[in-house]
């Protein structure tokens, strides 16, 4: 609001509406709870339980971004060592088929 009400030309204060998605009632309304000390009130104090609301809505999200932390963890470890076990296959593999082209294989008659 008072980002509207320092707004000199009539433009500006549209523009800052525009800007923000705002009507104008938004701007008489507002100037009425102020006028009649609503929005001092509610400015003067912190309300304890939003406080302690937020503090818990943080500390569940942490832990749950622990767990899918822990999570993708186990599964990045699982997908290493399936690499490793498919890299050591294909060398295997590789081995085997290299040994076969160079033995002779035996005529038949």
């Amino acid at each position: 609001m008072a980002e509207y009400d320092a707004a000199k030309a009539s433009g500006e204060g549209a523009a800052i509406l525009r800007r923000e998605g705002l009507y104008h009632s938004h701007i008489l309304e507002w100037r009425a709870a102020r006028d009649a000390g609503a929005l001092t009130a509610l400015g003067s104090r912190k309300s304890p339980v939003s406080e302690n609301r937020r503090r818990s809505a943080e500390v569940a999200e942490i832990e749950r971004l622990r767990r899918r932390n822990e999570r993708l963890e186990a599964d990045l470890a699982r997908t290493k060592t399936a690499l490793e076990i498919m890299g050591k296959a294909h060398a295997l593999l590789e081995t085997l088929s290299e040994s076969a082209d160079d033995t002779p294989r035996p005529r038949r008659r």
